[in-house]
């Protein structure tokens, strides 16, 4: 087989990107240290310098200067969220398929669960906008099912960030779909070594390369069986370009940036009102610390004694005033305003409620691009096992975001200024609900006694409003 079409010798365009990925490589990076934070972020340098400052005063500036990771913390909040309830899988013909539960437990054989690959897709996809998966099967030579659970090979699923994947086509069918028909991706890399693997609906290509030499130190080609290449783009959000989505944090990292730059004014401002400078001639001899001497020399002219200059730089309460500001700003673009609270914010009823559609909204559609990159996945796998998929999949679509203490203060208000029995009685029901408590019967009072946990006080309560009042102040049915 004449293979020499399909080969190259130049490391330097196996590295190289397309048009899209060189465009797109250094905003990825930069969303990528400010989901990571710490050192990461420390040294890719993203406090401004300052004029006439030095690199050791940078330096200096940079390990006394602490980050608020806004970015994680919104991503963080988005998972908890989309991942409280699992998604409901029926896998149909499927569901007994052999090796199928090794797959769901492990899906990448590095022992994650289908539940938790998905979570780091949303993850970086989130980060990114976009994310790639490969759902691949080894080629070992098995002839049958049989040999395959012996050999213990199986579909598996990698997830590449688009730091990684450098170069890709699509192709529009006759028929108006778009297909892959190429898919370049760096697969590995240990030291100077490099492996960089090509795929094309015939061929894929595996390189590997000496960065030191940037020579191609090996290659081996393999025929794509398959015909197309199992490549799943995930989306967060997409965006006008086929192939790349919209990231969650593009507008939250430059506020995390302007509020990590402003902790650094005010640290400085600090260092400077508590250590100001002092000014004196070359001959005095000038003490350190708190109580210090000065000795000037007996003949220094008056007007060049000793004076300290006095800081009248930015107010620090003015700097943090901003620094607040941003990160409300930034609970505004994320809609988390509500959710990431760290002390009571005045707000009203409807703006609360309103924030709380727009999180559960913005939820939805995330969801949605994940249950639309697993059926993907599922249609992959579907194929590697000489079958079709036919099962169902959902995820959560509607997320359950309340604020339960205004409504348990409605339902209070509610209940004291009500006087029809049925209506009490209604509101009873929805505090029960909102404790999780199923085994009262409204209709059916059964006198009893609650104890205090506090002192271990008791009393006989004769009423369910007495009940209610009771476990309002933290008391306990006996027995429980």
């Amino acid at each position: 087989m004449d293979i020499s079409h399909i080969v190259s010798d130049d490391a330097a365009a196996i590295l190289a990107g397309n048009s899209i990925y060189n465009g797109n490589n250094e905003h990825w990076q930069y969303l990528f240290e400010s989901y990571i934070g710490g050192e990461v972020y420390r040294n890719a340098g993203h406090l401004f310098h300052y004029q006439l400052e030095n690199g050791r005063e940078y330096d200096a500036r940079l390990e006394t200067t602490p980050l608020e990771n806004h970015c994680r913390s919104v991503i963080n909040v988005y998972t908890s969220f989309l991942f409280r309830d699992q998604p409901n899988r029926d896998l149909g013909s499927l569901e007994n398929s052999p090796g199928i539960r090794d797959f769901m437990r492990d899906v990448d054989h590095d022992g994650r669960s289908l539940d938790q690959f998905m979570k780091e897709v949303n993850v970086w996809t989130s980060v990114f906008g976009h994310a790639w998966i490969m759902c691949v099967k080894p080629n070992v030579g098995a002839v049958s099912m049989a040999d395959e659970l012996e050999s213990e090979v199986r579909p598996y699923l990698t997830m590449l960030t688009p730091l990684v994947v450098t170069d890709w086509n699509w192709t529009r069918q006759p028929n108006g779909k778009y297909v892959l028909d190429y898919f370049k991706y760096i697969e590995d890399t240990n030291g100077s070594i490099t492996v960089v693997k090509e795929w094309t609906p015939d061929f894929i290509t595996t390189y590997t390369l000496d960065g030191d030499e940037e020579t191609v130190k090996d290659y081996e080609v393999e025929t794509n069986g398959l015909g197309w290449i199992p490549a799943v783009c995930a989306y967060n959000t997409r965006s006008t370009v086929r192939g790349i989505g919209i990231s969650d944090i593009n507008d939250i990292a430059d506020a995390q940036k302007m509020i990590y730059n402003s902790t650094s004014e005010a640290v400085e401002s600090i260092k400077l009102d508590t250590r100001p400078t002092l000014v004196a001639t070359p001959e005095t001899n000038v003490g350190t610390g708190v109580g210090a001497l000065i000795h000037m020399p007996d003949n220094l002219d008056p007007g060049l004694k000793p004076y300290a200059l006095e800081f009248s730089g930015a107010s620090i309460d003015s700097i943090y005033k901003s620094i607040n500001h941003t990160i409300e700003a930034i609970d505004k673009m994320a809609n988390t305003g509500a959710v990431r609270a760290t002390e009571s914010r005045t707000m009203s009823g409807v703006a609360m409620e309103t924030e709380f559609q727009l999180l559960n909204a913005k939820l939805s559609e995330k969801a949605d691009q994940l249950e639309l990159a697993e059926e993907q996945i599922w249609k992959f796998y579907a194929y590697y096992q000489g079958t079709v998929w036919d099962g169902e999949l959902e995820y959560p679509g509607s997320f359950n975001i309340r604020d339960t203490s205004a409504e348990v203060e409605q339902l209070r208000v509610a209940r004291e200024t009500a006087t029809d029995k049925r209506v009490i009685k209604e509101i009873d029901k929805r505090l029960l609900q909102w404790m999780d408590i199923e085994d009262i019967d409204l209709d059916d009072f059964v006198p009893h006694v609650m104890i205090n946990p506090a002192d271990n006080a008791q009393v006989i309560v004769n009423t369910q409003e007495e009940h209610l009042a009771y476990v309002a102040q933290g008391w306990i049915h006996q027995g429980e």
